[in-house]
């Protein structure tokens, strides 16, 4: 762990001492930080300390948190891999976008997966969001609802970009796969319908055959 003054303690067994730490951090910005803001974020338990140690870190420069939060997208942490993906999409210096990786975006872990999909969306470069749609679509029909709903609403930020992506998606095999793509459609057309409205309509249009064969 990075070397803090005495005052500053990220490690403390209380997490509201923890969280005021960070916060002291963040109101004071040094670059000194940085290191220890980065690690804390891999093993921090606590969800609202996470959140303090996030907004801290944008409130130092990108060129000394982009490169760190980019090393740890790559660690095999699970914490520090989310952390790091939710982190730079706060940031949202789009120079991080090299960290996205179509593995990350397929990863193992729901909440690391859902990171990367929320970073991507916002890291994409100008003319790069098609070939993100497509990456996306692959993972259609995942996980329970929330996961469902996250890969939907990232979807949904692209634009009607990825529609081709889902018209694809709606012959897939898989029935679970086409009512997520019919309930995302139909979300991008009409945001106040709803995720679960959406996804009813969609299991009713392919329970009848309406967007390819049954398995």
């Amino acid at each position: 762990m990075t070397e803090l003054p005495q005052d500053i303690d990220l490690e403390h067994s209380n997490p509201s001492a923890r969280l005021r730490a960070v916060m002291a951090v963040g109101t004071t910005p040094d670059p000194r930080f940085v290191g220890a803001l980065v690690e804390r974020c891999a093993v921090e338990t606590e969800f609202s300390v996470r959140e303090m140690l996030t907004w801290a870190l944008t409130r130092h420069p990108p060129s000394l948190t982009v490169p760190a939060l980019m090393v740890e997208a790559r660690s095999e942490g699970v914490r520090a891999r989310s952390q790091a993906l939710h982190t730079l999409s706060k940031i949202g210096d789009r120079r991080a976008w090299p960290a996205i990786t179509r593995a990350l975006l397929a990863d193992a872990d729901d909440e690391v997966a859902r990171s990367a999909w929320r970073a991507a969306v916002v890291l994409v470069p100008e003319g790069e969001e098609a070939a993100l749609a497509a990456a996306l679509v692959t993972q259609l029909g995942r996980g329970e609802r929330e996961t469902r709903l996250s890969l939907s609403r990232a979807l949904i930020t692209l634009g009607e970009v990825i529609l081709p992506a889902l018209h694809a998606a709606m012959a897939d095999p898989g029935p679970h796969v086409r009512q997520h793509a019919m309930a995302t459609e139909r979300l991008l057309h009409d945001p106040d319908a709803g995720f679960g409205y959406a996804v009813e309509e969609a299991k009713r249009v392919v329970a009848l055959g309406g967007a390819g064969q049954e398995e």
